[in-house]
């Protein structure tokens, strides 16, 4: 290393800093590029851009800046060590929290798993449950009191939660079975207080909770200031990714004939404005797409449209490149995030659309005591946004050609490499990304990968870590869940895998779970049908042998936003939302064995019409599938499936192996002509 690297490596301080600002011209100095630094280290790295945020300091910076704001950062994240915390501290943290409450004159406090805009993808500032009990999956809430408390998750993390929270502090509940407020109702005592924050919890959550305190003789109340940041002391700062446009190419329809089409909507259902809490809206409407938040572009923000006024966007102006000012142009006001409290006083004497499921309980109670008309109901840009354009479909066809290309030659690799005996399931997840990385319009992944092998598979929403890190044995199932962030498309596909020779008990419930998998591919239903509807399709056969599973059949997809999107999904929990031509929905029917193994088979569906029959007296859709990728016939009893569900996967393999058989390599090809055989044969 010579003398000149050595010093380009290590940071020479603010001061030269400071020169190299002033000959850049940015307009910044060393102490504002520090703060803009927190930021930065407050937001996740994006896989394919992981020095992208230097843009927000200069357009164009020379290599001794570049070398300078490396090492500054370097410097920064090693002075910020590592924010979490191993399972001895957690007991302080909830003694910390205890002894706050007791300050406030609180008995007890609800600590959900939330941000300001109630999604399922938060930044690291408020992963405050993760925090205080180490749980780390993406829907729960706690309840401490000063004598006990109780985590509450759904049936996706029953065992997850108890092999990352301490059970003798926090009692594990199905949030479904035994939910919060019964918790509350059956544990408070007459005339005491329990806390929350009305940033980080809805109207109707609110009003559900308040009931149960009440029915106790308790009351809940509304707090300033959250109580975990008042004793959370390296809590990170809200997080600073640069927020660029996306363009028409792949957006379709430009932001101006999005705002138009809104405006109009508010017009017609008789509101003088919309707040928009959801940032997946946000980016929808502006297309702008942002880093916030891990494996979704997100910009953290807030939005308010008006029928006949300027749309206001209140998003932190240091994440704005200058390609994203020119692209928002003067028809939207770019405010600080913090004026957006006075914004929503200024609606006084207005009628304001909600959203009941996004909007936090605060904004509610600031529009009611500003003297506005607050009504709750459904982000206008929910369903537009969920029903995607020529433009989109195409680039979601697009992207899943490419990911089916990196899919296949992953399974062809692993089936090499299995065999060698030394494969675990990190290194699956590894090479699976890099195959991706090398996709055009890559961008991330859309959330980390599950790959469990053996029993872990049978945790749904498993994450392996060096701990957990399994061989791929012989006499296993091997599940990975995966997807991508391309700029033209969000993919989400789970495929099993035997592992040598599978148990005819595999067998028989892979198979009944495919039989599920090709009833909802393969269902004709008339427009108005909801997903709700269409749930029962995929469990038929498991029903039929007594077993089941505690998950949706299927969730919305985004368009390089959100793999996790409404307002439509396929499930038991009743769902009103009607099934649309250009909706694009995972079709995930499941089986899994406690301690055994987990069954998983995912392709990603978009809503189609369908040709109308010479008799028919009803409009018929359908769905046409986007995933392309093998489906292990070695886990497959063909004796179980009718001769139309063997036509289905014939075709669906003879799609799939004429479609990536141009895309990938010879030893790729050869494995795919033989994962991909006829079952007629």
């Amino acid at each position: 290393m010579t003398p000149d690297s050595a010093c380009r490596d290590t940071y020479q301080g603010d001061a030269a800093l400071d020169r190299l600002l002033a000959k850049a011209g940015p307009g910044m100095s060393a102490a504002e590029v520090r703060d803009l630094l927190a930021g930065v280290l407050a937001a996740p790295v994006p896989a394919a851009d992981p020095e992208g945020w230097m843009a927000l300091i200069a357009a164009d910076p020379s290599p001794a800046l570049v070398a300078q704001l490396s090492a500054l950062k370097r410097e920064m994240e090693t002075a910020r060590g590592d924010a979490g915390a191993p399972p001895a501290d957690r007991a302080k943290r909830l003694a910390d929290l205890r002894a706050e409450l007791k300050r406030r004159g609180l008995a007890g406090c609800v600590v959900p798993r939330a941000d300001e805009h109630q999604g399922e993808y938060v930044a690291k500032r408020a992963q405050r449950l993760k925090w205080l009990t180490g749980f780390g999956g993406s829907a729960g809430m706690a309840v401490v009191l000063m004598d006990r408390a109780a985590i509450f998750v759904d049936g996706r993390y029953t065992l997850q939660v108890r092999d990352q929270v301490d059970v003798d502090a926090f009692e594990p509940r199905h949030i479904t079975d035994q939910p919060p407020g019964e918790y509350l109702a059956a544990n408070l005592k007459p005339g005491e207080r329990v806390g929350y924050d009305p940033w980080v919890l809805t109207h109707g959550t609110v009003e559900r909770l308040s009931a149960a305190c009440a029915k106790a003789g308790g009351v809940f109340v509304a707090v300033e200031k959250n109580p975990i940041d008042a004793v959370w002391p390296d809590q990170p700062p809200p997080p600073l990714a640069p927020v660029r446009p996306q363009p028409d190419e792949f957006a379709g329809r430009g932001t101006a004939e999005k705002r138009q089409d809104v405006a109009a909507k508010l017009i017609g259902d008789g509101f003088d404005a919309a707040v928009l809490t959801d940032p997946a809206s946000i980016a929808w409407l502006f297309n702008i797409r942002g880093a916030d938040v891990a494996r979704t572009p997100l910009p953290l923000g807030f939005a308010i449209v008006s029928r006949d006024g300027p749309t206001r966007l209140f998003i932190d102006p240091r994440k704005l490149l200058p390609a994203t000012r020119a692209h928002l142009g003067n028809a939207v006001a770019v405010e600080k995030p913090d004026t957006f409290i006075a914004a929503l006083d200024a609606l006084h004497g207005k009628c304001v659309l909600v959203d009941a499921a996004t909007a936090g309980a605060a904004i509610l109670d600031r529009l009611t005591k500003a003297g506005a008309k607050p009504v709750l109901g459904e982000d206008p840009c929910a369903l537009p946004k969920a029903v995607k354009n020529r433009t989109e479909l195409d680039g979601a066809r697009a992207a899943h050609r490419r990911d089916g290309a990196a899919l296949c030659r992953f399974f062809a690799w692993l089936a090499r490499e299995v065999p060698k005996g030394s494969l675990r399931e990190l290194d699956a997840s590894a090479k699976l990304e890099a195959l991706r990385r090398e996709g055009e319009n890559f961008r991330d992944l859309s959330f980390d990968t599950i790959a469990g092998s053996g029993p872990n598979g049978a945790i749904v929403h498993y994450r392996s870590t060096e701990s957990t890190n399994r061989k791929i044995e012989p006499g296993t199932l091997f599940l990975l869940d995966s997807g991508a962030q391309y700029l033209d498309g969000t993919t989400d596909v789970t495929r099993t895998i035997a592992i040598g020779r599978p148990t005819e008990e595999m067998r028989d419930r892979f198979t009944r779970v495919l039989k599920g998998h090709i009833a909802v591919a393969t269902a004709r239903f008339p427009r108005g049908t909801s997903g709700s509807q269409l749930d029962p399709l995929a469990r038929r056969a498991l029903w039929d042998a007594g077993l089941d599973f505690d998950h949706g059949t299927g969730h919305g997809v985004g368009s390089y936003l959100a793999v996790h999107e409404g307002p439509h999904r396929i499930s038991k929990v009743p769902n009103t939302v009607a099934l649309l031509p250009g909706m694009i929905v995972s079709n995930e029917p499941g089986y899994y064995k406690t301690g055994a193994y987990g069954i998983r088979v995912e392709n990603l569906v978009t809503v189609v019409a369908l040709p109308k029959a010479p008799d028919a007296e009803r409009e018929m859709l359908g769905f046409e599938t986007l995933t392309l990728c093998p489906i292990d016939l070695n886990l497959i009893e063909p004796k179980m499936l009718g001769a139309d569900e063997i036509a289905w996967l014939d075709a669906y393999h003879a799609r799939v192996r004429e479609t990536i058989s141009p895309l990938v390599d010879a030893d790729t090809r050869k494995w795919l002509e033989q994962a991909t055989i006829s079952l007629m044969r």
